[in-house]
């Protein structure tokens, strides 16, 4: 093997990518625009949410409880009657309505436990999930201040200290910025090699290639070596500029520990690219492949959910995967602040992983070369 060619290889692979500005806006895209949006689009706390309020009671209680709903976590609650209820919610214009049943307030001053409805248009599902406990919390507090007579909180027994370790903001956008870079990375290892090698069979290339002096091994070289190169430069960008500058997210590792990681993780993508471009046939072939391969790595992997949620059957099938190492390394080390003595394992495993990989996808190269 001579580095000459390899290195003549891989400059030939990013013109290439130079010339095909569909790639170009993905890789631009998916490091810059995408963690971004990702970061800001996901609310963190209620938002506008809309209610109306059905009082049969009309009582002073059930006054207070609608004047306790402004916003900006709701919207000045619409007062509609029973009637009227479902035919809102069926045409959307409510994401929770509250019925007040007549007497409430006589039940509760007879000690009684009265029932208020709440429904709730669960399509809706980010204020679904968080809008009901705040309306629950909102109600409860103001029948407990009624009760009372006083405004204020009620001193409970015992005091919960809460301590919010590498997140204490509870923000978010912090868990989704850095996750959109890590996706990103798995993502376009595989698309880019993928893509090099296929687009190399549709502009018959390949029999070029063929009649040079070059071996199998320096041709899958250059490929690793160059669409790996811009993946790694379009995460660094991401974590320094975008991360760390536009959004002011803190990294709580050392970011060239996780380089590091993504460098062996990019390896073993690449080869996994090329493994799958030599099956495929086209790009839309290609295409189809990546998504029955990339989707279960990404959600298996723990990226999405955490994998002590699955199966442990499951658990121990994505063991073999290179991304399931990747995931705990990445979020060890930059959610964490992790060293090199905490995620060791994870290096080696996916110095591992890709040995294999890269042993599979030249193999099956050099078959497809003949």
């Amino acid at each position: 093997m001579k580095l000459r060619n390899v290195w003549n290889l891989g400059i030939k692979e990013l013109r290439g990518l130079w010339r095909d500005p569909v790639m170009l806006v993905l890789i631009v895209y998916s490091f810059s625009l995408s963690v971004y949006t990702t970061a800001r689009s996901t609310p963190d706390t209620l938002n506008k949410a809309a209610i109306s309020i059905v009082d049969e009671d009309q009582s002073h209680l059930s006054a207070r409880i609608k004047l306790a709903f402004y916003p900006p976590y709701f919207t000045a609650p619409s007062l509609v009657d029973m009637s009227e209820m479902d035919s809102r919610m069926d045409a959307g214009l409510d994401t929770f309505s509250l019925v007040i049943p007549p007497d409430f307030e006589r039940d509760v001053l007879a000690g009684r436990s009265p029932e208020i409805q709440l429904n709730i248009d669960a399509t809706r599902m980010s204020q679904a999930f968080t809008g009901g406990g705040y309306v629950q919390q909102i109600v409860s507090s103001e029948v407990a201040e009624f009760m009372s007579g006083e405004r204020g909180e009620v001193a409970a027994p015992v005091t919960l200290a809460l301590r919010s370790r590498y997140n204490p903001s509870l923000d978010p956008a912090w868990f989704g910025a850095i996750s959109s870079v890590i996706q990103s990375i798995s993502m376009l290892s595989l698309v880019l090699t993928g893509a090099a090698l296929i687009r190399e069979k549709e502009h018959g290339t390949v029999e070029h290639l063929l009649v040079m002096p070059v071996t199998a091994t320096e041709i899958m070289l250059s490929k690793i070596w160059s669409m790996g190169g811009v993946v790694m430069l379009g995460s660094t960008f991401a974590l320094i500029m975008v991360v760390q500058g536009m959004l002011h997210i803190p990294i709580q590792g050392p970011i060239p520990l996780f380089l590091f990681g993504s460098l062996l993780m990019v390896l073993a993508m690449t080869a996994l690219g090329i493994f799958l471009a030599t099956i495929a046939g086209t790009m839309p072939q290609f295409a189809l492949l990546m998504i029955l391969v990339l989707l279960p790595l990404q959600i298996l992997s723990g990226a999405m959910t955490p994998r002590e949620s699955m199966p442990e059957f499951i658990q121990n099938i994505m063991l073999a995967a290179p991304n399931t190492h990747f995931i705990i390394l990445a979020q060890g080390v930059l959610f964490r602040g992790a060293g090199l003595g905490t995620v060791w394992p994870q290096l080696l495993a996916l110095v591992a992983i890709g040995c294999v990989l890269f042993a599979l996808a030249l193999s099956r190269f050099r078959k497809f070369l003949r």
